[in-house]
């Protein structure tokens, strides 16, 4: 078998608050493949979110090893793991997390021109097409609803053509109709580009179209089991 797009090892996370040191995550050991699509589920402070931001790089374990696409991210500074993420991860999340003074196509197109695509407003447009918005590019996102705003941040993910796509809550803020139709829009793009998908949800008929699923309670997990 080829080895793991992402590999945790005894991976753990924790961090400062008020009363010191909270753990956050306990010695997580997981291997997700090339292809795979994997739902988190668990109770609220179970560690899903903070277990989706060890495979993004957006937290840093204090413990174990992460790796992804073959790099240590914990001996990586972080502009090594900004440009890491830029060309290998699309990341949605539940609140679009969009600039509020771009337009959608702008939105979209800012990531790839960082990373130096002479085609990013093009590839932008055909992404904001992809997922019904094509008409909507110069509206911005106080312009937008929220299952629009969800669809820009879709096209922004997709646009670079990730091979790992992390995406957290992403109908956690809409209504039910609009929230089957981003989670249509969410697995279409990972068919088309082929990219691995890990998502956190709370949702039980999103999280059964997974490939597996992976329970967390209390920051272990619990299962791991195909849907």
């Amino acid at each position: 078998m080829s080895s793991p797009l992402l590999s945790l090892n005894d991976a753990r996370l924790a961090l400062e608050g008020n009363a010191g040191l909270i753990e956050i995550l306990h010695g997580i050991t997981l291997d997700v493949h090339s292809g795979e699509t994997v739902g988190l589920v668990g109770p609220s402070g179970s560690g899903k979110s903070s277990l989706l931001m060890l495979m993004g790089g957006l937290e840093r374990a204090t413990g174990g090893t992460v790796r992804a696409m073959g790099q240590d991210l914990g001996a990586m500074n972080e502009d090594a793991l900004a440009r890491l993420r830029r060309a290998h991860v699309g990341v949605v999340f539940q609140s679009f997390h969009l600039i509020p003074t771009m337009t959608a196509l702008e939105n979209v197109a800012t990531p790839l021109e960082l990373a130096g695509r002479p085609d990013a407003r093009t590839r932008a447009l055909e992404e904001l097409e992809a997922v019904g918005l094509a008409t909507r590019a110069n509206h911005y996102p106080s312009q937008l609803s929220g299952g629009e705003q969800q669809r820009v941040a879709l096209a922004r993910a997709a646009a670079p053509r990730p091979a790992l796509i992390l995406a957290d809550e992403p109908t956690g803020n809409l209504d039910s109709a609009t929230g089957a139709a981003i989670v249509d829009l969410l697995f279409g793009l990972r068919d088309r580009h082929g990219a691995t998908l890990v998502l956190v949800t709370h949702d039980p008929v999103l999280a059964a179209r997974c490939d597996r699923v992976i329970a967390l309670r209390d920051g272990r997990i619990e299962t791991a089991a195909a849907a």
